[in-house]
Parts: structure tokens; C-alpha cells; sequence
């Protein structure tokens, strides 16, 4: 896994991606920081932290597009899947590369925290809160990236099905209200990714939704071994 790993870590930094992926979101974070918590003149980022969200959606989909789908495209997946390294090795070292240089991404939020503290109290508690729902959200969404990419060969349409996967995802409480059973309602609404995530936002940390993230991406990451599986033996 380590050797995929950091296969995956150079191939981000010798593309455009890595590039791309950090400075559209400094650019996006910078400014709802400016907007959100500096022209407010709080200390208070909830409000960074829920726009954020859509910033995400719409980034991973960008950080993920290459993963597997570009070993599919250039014949270089057989390669890797008649590798002596097993499946969930392969999965886990493009995912964690991934995930590395997303949390590289979001950890800026120390610094605009560290800018705060020279003009008031910081909750430093409630940044840390923030940036763990932060890193599970990401967690999440990474490992549905990955199980879409192996799904397709090409960067572009590996990023557009992410991106309404991902859309379809943060639509889910919108579709419960759709239904009148409250049984299936309750049961959409439990699925909410915004919601979950809102919690954190908001200063709730709920055990669950801890649970809910992780689960999510041990699930993905699970199918999308089982697509390379499938594929070794097809």
C-alpha cells in the first residue's frame, strides 16, 4: 500500500490536480472567511464551515477523477490488478493519497483561526470540532469518488458522475419531503450528509454521525474493491 501510496502522492503534484485542487479552495475558504467571520468582526466561523460544504462537493469531485479510471484508460489497471499486492491495498493507497492532500487543503482553517486569536477570543474547541467534521466529510466523499472512478475511464465523466452522486447526496433531505410516509421520510433524513454535517457546525458533536461518515467510507471503498475484483477475474 505505501509504494501506491506514494505513487498516487507524486502523480498529484506532477499534474495539474494537487495544484488546481489547493488554490480553488484556499480561494473559496479565504473568502467566505473574509465574508462570513472578518467583515462581521466575530470570531465565530460556523458560517465558513457551512459554506464550505458546497465547496467540497465540488472539489472532490476534481481531487478523485483520476484515480482509477485513468489506470482503466491508459491499460495500466491490469498491471496493477496481476500486482502481488491485494485489492484493498491498491483501494487504500490511491484513497489515502487522496485524502492526504485534501487534509493538507483544509488545514488552512488553523491559519485563519491563528488570525482571529490576534483580535479576540478563539474557541479553539470548537475549530477543532469543525475541522474533524471537516476531515469525515471529506473521508466520505473521497471513498464515493474512488468507487465512481472505477467505474469509468474517463477523468471528465468520472468527475461529472461524482459530482451528481455527490449533488444527489446533499439533496437527500429536499427528496424526503417529497414523501408523506414518515417512515421513509425518517429514513431519508437519517442519510443526510448537510444535516450531519451542520451538527458540527452548529458546535454538536454527535457520536453517530461519527459512526455515519466512517461507515460511508468503508462501504465505498468496500464496493470499489469489489469492482477491481470483479475486474481481475473478468
Amino acid at each position: 500500500m505505501g509504494a501506491i501510496y506514494r505513487r498516487e502522492i507524486n502523480s498529484f503534484f506532477t499534474s495539474s490536480i494537487a495544484y488546481i485542487f489547493l488554490s480553488v479552495f484556499f480561494l473559496c475558504s479565504g473568502y467566505f472567511f473574509y465574508r462570513g467571520t472578518l467583515l462581521s468582526a466575530t470570531t465565530d466561523m460556523s458560517s465558513m464551515f457551512s459554506a464550505l460544504f458546497m465547496v467540497i462537493l465540488i472539489l472532490i469531485p476534481v481531487l478523485t477523477m483520476k484515480l482509477l479510471s485513468e489506470e482503466k484508460k491508459q491499460k495500466t489497471d491490469q498491471g496493477l490488478l496481476t500486482a502481488p499486492v491485494s485489492l484493498w491495498s491498491i483501494v487504500l493507497g490511491k484513497y489515502f493519497a487522496a485524502l492526504t492532500l485534501y487534509i493538507i487543503g483544509i488545514s488552512i482553517v488553523f491559519i485563519y483561526a491563528l488570525i482571529l486569536s490576534y483580535f479576540g477570543t478563539v474557541v479553539w474547541a470548537t475549530v477543532v470540532a469543525n475541522y474533524l467534521a471537516l476531515i469525515l466529510l471529506g473521508a466520505a466523499f473521497i471513498s464515493v469518488g474512488t468507487f465512481v472512478s472505477s467505474m469509468t475511464e474517463n477523468q471528465m465523466s468520472s468527475a461529472a458522475a461524482s459530482f451528481l452522486v455527490l449533488m444527489l447526496l446533499y439533496m437527500i433531505d429536499s427528496i424526503a419531503t417529497l414523501f408523506d410516509n414518515e417512515f421513509i421520510k425518517d429514513a431519508l433524513t437519517s442519510l443526510s450528509f448537510y444535516t450531519r454535517y451542520l451538527e458540527f457546525t452548529m458546535g454538536i458533536f454527535n457520536l453517530s454521525s461519527v459512526i455515519f461518515y466512517l461507515s460511508i467510507g468503508f462501504l465505498f471503498n468496500f464496493f470499489t474493491v469489489r469492482v477491481l475484483e470483479k475486474r481481475r477475474w473478468s
